[in-house]
């Protein structure tokens, strides 16, 4: 390194601990150490900067006041070539350690995540091609050009000769009435544009049928709706000697539990470290990858399928959550720091929202005599985050209960993904939700990443199903039912179906902890009901969203294996990510475990998710089960408001019971 180059290093504070996220100043060294290693120059964007997090080698030999070598996994495009390449940089040491090129343009391909800078260059190659001027001319729409919306959408895997191995991007086009009108309510029904992000040109154009764009409104905002009802009225959360969690840097602590709170561009929320009575339950867990698939055959729409967090990046698509309107009570929020399509840092301020929710009844019983009616009410800690992508919106909850239940929830919203058609007509994939606008069928379908650590990192997979017993010598009334229990020992064997029939958990058990009645130490996986793929096992987006297709995916642990869907799913062409990381069918029986389980929605649009949807929920549970050895939450008080109000219930006490 040059005098030069040593004068205006940056001074990087160190990190208190190796889970901590990303810092800005982290981000902005990083940078650095690439542009002096020659491999960040003028032409070269940043698609995707993540923490390359610690072994866990590393981290059992951690102990606070230890050096910590911070270091990121970066993904660097040659704007110019589309040469891909992949680096490590210690942030500490000062280095590149490791760089090698990732081959897209050879097969199964895959293209790194788009750039921001993109959606405008896509948007701007689009409007100046004289093919989609003449295509809007044809429809007479030449004098709404200059407000059209070119949306950029990943293109799928097709195999069309000239978009394999490179890097294309398509176009729908969408009308304004002015610049605040909401795009989305006006589809250029069958006008497609292929765009080659690397030579910026358009590389094909199809410009079908002559169907009317919607004229209808697709406005949501009061200057639109009306005044705003004035029949609610308020509530407020008040917690007088302020919440019952404690933060400390990235760790939370809140009653029994302890976990970490992290942010990354792809993940979004991570949590690491997750536990119960300071026992192990998670080592790690996110949502690391979702697919959207659409039902539909039109040429416009029949290559959607989108990976919202391989294309697109949760993280970095990320809100900033506003006290009062996302989050609603006493809120601790945790920044985030990504990296833009230069590398510099970006700080997403109020990122993660942190608070607690009274959650109803905990338990009740009333019983006769002198021991009488007993209630207390249940509270759940609440980590969340929202991401926007494109018309979209979704949050992601992890809820945790005193009760050492965890639970999941994905929630959808924004604005339904539309098309053209003529009013009145009927479309089977399509169901119209406006006059003239037709919502194609689709499904969210998101993958969560689990690193169970049940008592420990030596775990068993077993899974559970309720069972009928024939009326006989077993069954003599005809009312016995039993369980049967199916151990799951390798990976092929934990490719598993949710069954709701025959109320079907998977257990996760320890291999060495047992509770007091002698058996293993466990958690139960409860899946909530979800179609799995609807799309044919041959179709593309089958073998790019594998991991769609089984509810549960049990893996060996590999640090490397962080990707449902692969690293590059944004054009690539199938078979990365779970089959891949499965496919030596690995023993798990006692192992290092990852449980991977899938999860979501099966949307077919109604007229009342028009103009903008109300949040449908998707989600799963963990819960322990022989995990602890009585009911942890016996000792948690009456609550506070419990004989308030005596007077307006008749001198009775308001226990406040729902």
């Amino acid at each position: 390194m040059s005098h030069a180059q040593t004068r205006h290093t940056l001074s990087v504070p160190p990190a208190p601990h190796p889970l901590d996220p990303l810092s800005a100043a982290e981000i902005e060294r990083a940078r650095e150490i690439l542009v002096a290693a020659g491999l960040l120059g003028d032409s070269v964007r940043v698609p995707m900067l993540l923490p390359d997090e610690p072994d866990k080698a590393e981290l059992a030999a951690w102990a606070p006041g230890d050096p910590i070598d911070r270091r990121v996994d970066v993904t660097l495009l040659e704007t110019t070539t589309g040469a891909v390449t992949e680096a490590i940089v210690s942030i500490t040491r000062g280095e590149v350690l490791s760089q090698r090129p990732h081959p897209a343009t050879e097969a199964p391909y895959g293209q790194p995540q788009y750039l921001f800078e993109e959606y405008e260059r896509a948007e701007t190659i689009v409007k100046a091609s004289a093919q989609w001027q003449a295509a809007m001319a044809r429809r007479g729409l030449s004098d709404r050009m200059e407000l059209a919306f070119c949306s950029p959408l990943a293109p799928g895997f097709v195999g069309r000769e000239n978009e394999v191995g490179r890097r294309v991007i398509r176009s729908l086009t969408f009308l304004r009435d002015d610049e605040a009108d909401m795009p989305w309510a006006h589809p250029v029904e069958g006008l497609i544009v292929h765009v080659d992000l690397i030579e910026n040109r358009v590389i094909g154009i199809e410009d079908d049928g002559d169907v009317p764009v919607p004229a209808g409104s697709g406005r949501y905002t009061e200057d639109a709706v009306g005044p705003a009802r004035t029949s609610l009225k308020p509530i407020e959360i008040s917690q007088p000697e302020g919440p019952s969690f404690a933060v400390r840097g990235s760790q939370v602590t809140w009653e029994n539990w302890s976990l970490r709170v992290d942010f990354n561009a792809r993940e979004g929320l991570v949590l690491h470290d997750v536990r119960f009575d300071d026992r192990p339950v998670l080592t790690r867990a996110s949502v690391p990858e979702m697919v959207v698939p659409y039902g539909d055959t039109t040429p416009t729409r029949f290559w959607i399928s989108y990976f919202d967090a391989g294309e697109y990046l949760l993280g970095k698509n990320a809100n900033h959550l506003e006290l009062g309107c996302d989050c609603l009570g006493v809120i601790h929020y945790f920044d985030g720091h990504v990296a833009d399509d230069h590398g510099h840092a970006v700080r997403i301020p109020n990122v993660v929202c942190m608070h607690e929710e009274d959650y109803g009844v905990l338990f009740k019983h009333t019983e006769m005599g002198p021991v009488g009616a007993h209630v207390r009410r249940s509270r759940r800690l609440v980590v969340s985050y929202f991401s926007t992508i494109g018309n979209y919106d979704y949050g992601f909850f992890w809820y945790f209960y005193l009760d050492g239940s965890i639970q999941v929830e994905a929630k959808a919203t924004g604005i339904v993904f539309v098309g053209a058609g003529h009013p009145g007509s009927t479309n089977p994939h399509a169901p119209e939700i406006a006059p003239g606008v037709f919502a194609p069928v689709h499904q969210h379908l998101f993958s969560a990443r689990l690193d169970v650590a049940i008592d420990g990192e030596d775990n068993r997979l077993v899974e559970v199903d309720a069972a009928r017993i024939p009326m006989g010598e077993h069954n003599p009334f005809g009312n016995a039912f039993t369980w049967t229990e199916t151990p799951l020992r390798t990976e092929q064997e934990a490719r598993r179906e949710a069954d709701t029939s025959v109320a079907r958990v998977w257990e996760v058990r320890s291999a060495s902890k047992t509770n007091r009645l002698g058996k293993p130490t466990a958690y139960h996986l409860i899946p909530e009901p979800t179609a799995l793929l609807m799309a044919d096992p041959a179709s593309s987006v089958a073998a790019r969203a594998a991991f769609a297709t089984k509810h549960l995916w049990g893996t060996a642990y590999d640090p490397a294996e962080r990707w449902p869907a692969g690293r590059y799913p944004n054009a690539h062409a199938g078979g990365a990510g779970l089959p891949a990381y499965t496919a030596d069918d690995r023993s798990i029986d006692g192992e290092d475990l990852v449980l991977w389980h899938t999860f979501g929605l099966t949307h077919i649009p109604r007229p009342e998710d028009w103009p903008i949807m109300p949040v449908d929920y998707a989600g799963f549970w963990l819960k322990p089960y022989g995990f602890l050895d009585v009911n942890p939450a016996m000792d948690v008080p009456e609550s506070s408001q419990a004989h308030a109000g005596e007077a307006a219930c008749g001198g009775e006490a308001c226990t406040c019971e729902h």
